[in-house]
């Protein structure tokens, strides 16, 4: 059985908009930025659990909407000097389909 789920097209996503996936162990934010790169993160700040898809997207960085904290889209770190991390999960594209992995990737304490 694969772990890839299918969570939507590219369109779904607006620029520098998140859309939230639901899953048995939280919430997923999945991130789209200005150059449509896609990025998925778990959608709890590491400071104080805010929702990280109702923050402010720019570049490859996201800021938490309850105390301003900037969390990086593609490792799920705090920016200095702010410290912890949000557990990031594979993206991959398949045509304008976005396939979410439901493991987190490696390094994030925080999985």
């Amino acid at each position: 059985m694969s772990n890839w789920i299918e969570v939507g097209s590219l369109n779904d996503i607006p620029k520098l908009g998140a859309r939230v996936v639901r899953t048995d162990k939280g919430d997923i934010a999945v991130f789209r930025t200005a150059d449509d790169e896609i990025f998925a993160i778990k959608d709890e700040c590491p400071h104080k659990k805010g929702q990280l898809s109702q923050g402010i997207v720019y570049g490859k960085k996201v800021a938490c909407p309850l105390h301003n904290w900037n969390i990086n889209l593609d490792s799920g770190e705090a920016v200095a000097p702010d410290e912890g991390c949000a557990a990031t999960y594979p993206i991959k594209m398949d045509g304008d389909k976005i396939m979410l992995s439901m493991t987190p990737n490696d390094g994030c304490p925080n999985n």
